[in-house]
């Protein structure tokens, strides 16, 4: 595992937590105030910038049950404990200027972030997560679209794993600016119908040295019915010469 952590730092792979501006600059930008019926007059900013847009915001393909919940997450935003995660289609959109610059990376117009890799929305991945890093907790809502599907009528059990690995692994990230994931243990309780919403959260178990253990679970949005849990191990990888990215472990 140590000679495959060494190879990905030698190949410049760089994993870092969200950045949570919604768009790149002023001159790329158009903000548009767009109310989200029938949700209690929740109004959310988009930006129509084709260089780089938040998935992480409503669209027309969320349900009603997962309007409301990303609604009652953003409340959660108010008093600053908490803050909406941007997502965007490529990660190096989530890169820090200053690493793209510093190890010469070049964003390949044919790669996409896998959960973000369907143009068409609604039919893949659907998520907004949300994040206290006083904390360490995360919490996020997520709609699994019909391209997911494995026994009929279900998500597949690969989609599942996948919204854990992230769920656990960003929260990782935030908290150790850049990980791998070591191990990944799934206890599948109950199928999650396609086209519905669940909740997702994870929390910091312990800290050892370069080792991040995390736990988390995936529910449906009433909090009713365990569809899955997990707990993940992720290891921060070592800092590069002149990398000023922040170190709290």
């Amino acid at each position: 595992m140590l000679r495959n952590v060494s190879r990905l730092r030698k190949a410049l792979i760089q994993w870092t937590i969200p950045r949570h501006d919604l768009c790149p600059s002023p001159a790329d930008r158009v903000f548009q105030s767009v109310s989200i019926p029938p949700v209690q007059k929740a109004v959310v900013r988009l930006c129509h910038s084709e260089k780089r847009k938040d998935y992480s915001l409503p669209n027309s393909s969320w349900s009603q049950e997962m309007m409301e919940h990303f609604n009652k997450l953003t409340e959660m935003t108010k008093d600053g404990t908490w803050q909406r995660l941007s997502s965007y289609r490529n990660t190096l959109e989530h890169t820090p200027e200053g690493l793209i610059k510093q190890y010469n990376l070049k964003k390949d117009e044919g790669t996409r972030l896998f959960l973000r890799n369907i143009d068409e929305e609604g039919k893949g991945f659907e998520y907004a997560m949300f994040l206290n890093k006083q904390e360490k907790k995360l919490a996020g809502v997520f709609q699994f679209g019909p391209y997911l599907e494995g026994p009929p009528g279900f998500a597949h059990g690969g989609s599942i794993a996948t919204v854990l690995d992230t769920t656990l692994g960003i929260l990782a990230m935030s908290i150790a600016f850049r990980v791998m994931t070591a191990n990944l243990s799934i206890n599948y309780k109950s199928p999650i119908p396609l086209g519905s919403a669940v909740m997702g959260t994870s929390k910091v178990d312990r800290i050892e040295g370069r080792k991040v253990f995390v736990s988390g679970v995936l529910q449906s949005a009433d909090r009713k019915i365990l569809h899955a849990e997990a707990t993940g191990l992720f290891i921060q990888l070592p800092k590069a010469p002149g990398d000023d990215g922040p170190s709290p472990l």
